[in-house]
């Protein structure tokens, strides 16, 4: 298993996969969530896309920004063929690594009220929730903000 920064080659792959994994959010939001409509043409070239790779096939996917102080992960998805498998829980612990590599102090992130299994998790993981607001852009949905501080060492 292996994760790597995606290409432009693999735009289709990205948005099949965020459409399948997303897909139960879309029948619940009756309206696709913001990652399953986001332009991943200009986050690949920014290198924010990360694919998590089994045998040369896309298991998952992690979407995040890198800022001066802390990672945003915007997306992480999961094929439906494998979910179930830890691969989630394999990314943000890779996610993790990665903040260290990077010397930031915290992962943020923030998902919709009604994801109440990812809130679940992400709280399982150490995820701490800061709060919760209109989401600006789709109104009528809350988002539950969560942040998860890294040790240095």
């Amino acid at each position: 298993m292996t994760m790597r920064p995606a290409s432009p080659d693999d735009l289709q792959t990205i948005a099949t996969l965020t459409a399948a994994a997303y897909r139960p959010y879309t029948e619940l939001f009756g309206a696709p969530p913001i990652p399953v409509t986001e332009d991943y043409v200009s986050r690949i070239e920014r290198g924010e896309v990360w694919l998590r790779e089994i045998g040369g096939e896309t298991a998952g996917l992690l979407v995040i920004e890198k800022h001066s102080d802390h990672l945003m992960l915007f997306s992480i998805a999961v094929s439906p063929a494998v979910q179930g498998d830890g691969h989630g829980l394999s990314m943000l612990h890779w996610l993790e690594g990665k903040a260290r590599e990077w010397a930031v102090a915290e992962i943020r992130l923030y998902t919709n009220a009604l994801m109440e299994r990812n809130i679940a998790l992400y709280r399982a993981f150490g995820f701490q929730e800061t709060g919760r607001r209109p989401n600006p852009c789709r109104p009528g949905w809350t988002l539950v903000d969560m942040v998860k501080e890294i040790d240095a060492a």
